[in-house]
């Protein structure tokens, strides 16, 4: 009434201004409630870490970390490599799982070729990293015990085909490196055909090879 008297307004007036001050100190109310400070919570998820197995922790009873599980293995001891050689579809070097047979090492080379004969190949033995299997030519005696090869007593001819290198250095003129041409020009052409061939060799000359020629055969 004081206002109305003071300032001339009409009830209407008076009204409409009350409204807007109330509205104002309500809205002025808000923002400040709004606005007040409020405490942050820590995330649980910080909780359970406490709790995780710190590094130097064992997280089993027993002792000893576990150790990570070892990836798929080709076989027992892992892989070996064989060189197949000689009458097969497919020569050359194969990788095979620890533990094969020759039988694997054929079936792995395409097979043996029509008309082969097999009958000196023991099929069923053990395999070893690094040999060699020459497929379809005669098999060279083994030497005695103390007996440098075949060739060191004077008895019958090495075969060019199944000796191994240190067999073939028995042989005179013949040392490391022409043993290995030896070993390369077989493995390359599937063995020896013929005592003849050995001319085709690296480092094996007209003198040398008439050195060789009684003391070898296929």
């Amino acid at each position: 009434m004081w206002v109305q008297l003071r300032c001339g307004l009409e009830p209407k007036t008076l009204a409409a201004l009350a409204v807007v001050l109330v509205a104002a100190a309500v809205f002025a109310g808000m923002h400040f409630w709004s606005a007040r400070p409020e405490g942050v919570r820590a995330p649980d998820m910080v909780a359970e870490a406490v709790h995780a197995p710190a590094p130097d922790e064992d997280p089993e009873p027993g002792g000893g970390r576990p150790e990570p599980s070892p990836g798929p293995a080709a076989g027992p001891g892992g892989q070996i490599v064989v060189d197949v050689s000689g009458k097969v579809r497919d020569p050359g070097l194969r990788r095979l799982p620890s533990g094969s047979r020759v039988d694997d090492a054929l079936t792995a080379a395409g097979g043996a070729r029509p008309g082969t004969d097999l009958a000196g190949l023991n099929r069923a033995r053990v395999l070893m990293d690094g040999e060699q299997i020459v497929v379809g030519a005669p098999q060279a005696p083994a030497p005695g015990p103390g007996v440098g090869g075949p060739a060191a007593e004077g008895g019958g001819p090495v075969s060019l085909n199944s000796a191994t290198a240190e067999q073939l250095e028995t042989l005179p003129g013949v040392g490391p490196v022409l043993a290995q041409h030896i070993v390369d020009y077989r493995t390359r052409h599937g063995g020896f055909r013929s005592v003849d061939e050995l001319r085709e060799v690296n480092g094996i000359g007209d003198r040398r090879f008439a050195d060789l020629q009684p003391r070898v055969r296929p």
